[in-house]
């Protein structure tokens, strides 16, 4: 336990008749072979004293309260109140709520940034923090059982957990029950760590005993048609659940095998443009899309939701009268009425494509330009009468030029073709059920009008806000789904020159801004106000304060 004091706590508890002088050197050998352990920890761990009048000497000594932590202290459901990552994370324990107040022990007072956010974190539940100090040892002991509940909540979803193929079980269909996009199942030095990705945010769900690695491992490799001899990256896939294709990636670390479970729903329904979060109406979208001799790319980091915005894409224009062909690396939604083809290592992006040219299609998708190849025959493509998707990693729309450009190729090309750049970020909706609403703080007015002023846009903010709360329909994370924030550049006359002109994306960014182009962090403000996610999700995703 670390404390802050003007002489050691060691003087202190003596001065205090607390222990003894015999009782500090005891503590201090023992401290040399324990270099990380604290000397109010120790003297607990040899029993120096009565534990609970040396815990409030130690709070008295740091001018804060100090209270014994175990089982029967706890009052509450402490995961009605924090998440177990965070408790981990900031070994912070609530145990008692009275009257709007609610009591949290920590193993330390001196880390001012943990206990500020779990002060906000509550205060947005509308309670407020009444901090104590308590032994680490006992925090970390309340976490391990809090760790065991999850388990056998694994147990309860899926089954039996006492057999291997039980629990593999239960950790998969968990999964599938909290919406995880992925699960992550990861060797550590003295144990294994199963975590969810949730709405784009990793949340871990148990710890399974170290000694049962090789027959999780052996099991997820049966399930997945993976090699169980190979020490080595490996893919595969399960296809157990009838519901879900489960694709599985395996990677060797120090550890052991990690493996990453990749959660795809089968027949999923294919969302709306405007309900994923697209910000202009309808009229503008078609002015966008709808083309023909010419290009759309979406941009965005892994995971950002790029390929579902052209799935949205691709479903608006889908009609009898169009013929539309996609070459996807997998094919991850069905849709009827397509011609669907999945790449593989005999099949690249750019020799699909060149079959795809002599099937008269009228609109192509290519799930991603990766090279010069592909870049320049999805090109060709658009010159000559088709409509053609695609994807591309860059950080705003207006990179996705400087892509092209990287790749070969030329800034006529680049200029005669592409025709819209959408770039976007997901960020995290919140919870429905518990958001509660406030006004917006005057340090918050400020950055908003600071960031539209930058980019000549007004906003109004004489509304309401909301924070996040937490509650059982969005495991106390005060999220539920998510919703995009998107740019769109429309590749005008003007633009096209700058292009030509072999002008840098600084200066197209200027002309751009001039002709009614807004950034992704426009939108983001726009969405906060609108009550869809709040302000601190937005600088968690685009970082702007």
């Amino acid at each position: 336990m670390e404390v802050r004091r003007r002489q050691p706590i060691g003087v202190e508890l003596v001065k205090r008749g607390v222990v003894n002088e015999n009782d500090i050197n005891n503590a201090l050998e023992y401290q040399r072979e324990h270099p990380n352990k604290k000397i109010g920890e120790i003297l607990y761990i040899q029993n120096a004293c009565d534990p609970t009048i040396l815990i409030e000497a130690i709070g008295d000594i740091l001018g804060t309260k100090g209270i014994l932590l175990g089982k029967n202290t706890i009052k509450i459901k402490i995961t009605d109140y924090i998440s177990i990552d965070i408790a981990k994370k900031n070994k912070a324990i609530p145990f008692e709520v009275s009257q709007g107040k609610i009591k949290v022990c920590f193993a330390t007072t001196t880390n001012s940034r943990n206990m500020d956010s779990i002060r906000m974190l509550l205060l947005n539940k509308g309670l407020v923090m009444e901090s104590y100090i308590t032994f680490e040892d006992d925090i970390n002991a309340i976490i391990k059982s809090l760790e065991g509940s999850s388990m056998e909540n694994l147990s309860s979803t899926g089954g039996n957990t006492n057999t291997i193929t039980g629990l593999v079980d239960s950790i998969i269909r968990t999964g599938m029950e909290r919406r995880a996009s992925d699960i992550h199942i990861e060797p550590l030095i003295d144990k294994v760590r199963v975590r969810y990705r949730i709405d784009g945010a990793l949340f871990t769900a148990t710890e399974i005993p170290k000694e049962k690695q090789n027959q999780l491992i052996g099991r997820l490799k049966a399930i997945s048609n993976m090699h169980q001899e190979k020490q080595e990256a490996q893919d595969g896939r399960i296809l157990l659940y009838e519901d879900y294709n489960i694709r599985v990636s395996s990677q060797p670390n120090v550890n052991g095998e990690k493996f990453v479970l990749r959660l795809l729903k089968k027949d999923t329904l294919v969302r709306d443009i405007f309900e994923l979060g697209f910000p202009y109406d309808e009229a503008t979208f078609k002015k966008s899309i709808n083309k023909r001799n010419s290009m759309t790319i979406v941009a965005a980091p892994t995971g950002e939701g790029k390929t579902t915005s052209l799935y949205s894409i691709i479903d608006y224009l889908n009609g009898p009268e169009v013929n539309i062909t996609t070459i996807e690396d997998p094919v991850e939604i069905r849709i009827d009425g397509l011609n669907q083809i999945e790449t593989d290592a005999k099949a690249s992006f750019s020799s699909a494509l060149r079959t795809v040219l002599r099937q008269d299609p009228d609109i192509i998708l290519v799930g991603e330009i990766r090279d010069k190849e592909t870049g320049e025959i999805a090109i060709q493509a658009g010159q000559t009468g088709h409509y053609v998707l695609s994807t591309i990693h860059t950080i705003d729309s207006i990179e996705i030029i400087t892509r092209l450009r990287k790749m070969g190729i030329s800034d006529y090309d680049i200029s005669s073709t592409l025709a819209t750049c959408i770039s976007q970020r997901l960020v995290r909706r919140l919870c429905t059920k518990c958001k509660k609403k406030r006004k917006f703080t005057e340090e918050e007015i400020k950055i908003m009008e600071e960031i539209g002023q930058r980019y000549g846009v007004e906003f109004d903010l004489s509304g309401d806000t909301y924070d996040a709360v937490g509650c059982e329909h969005c495991h106390q994370s005060g999220y539920y789904e998510r919703i995009g924030l998107f740019e769109v550049l429309d590749i005008t006359d003007e633009i096209k020159q700058e292009i030509i002109n072999g002008k840098s994306s600084i200066d197209i960014r200027k002309k751009a801004l001039e002709s009614g182009y807004q950034p992704l962090i426009i939108d983001g403000i726009n969405k906060v106000i609108q009550g869809y996610t709040s302000l601190q999700e937005l600088n968690r995703k685009l970082i702007i304060y």
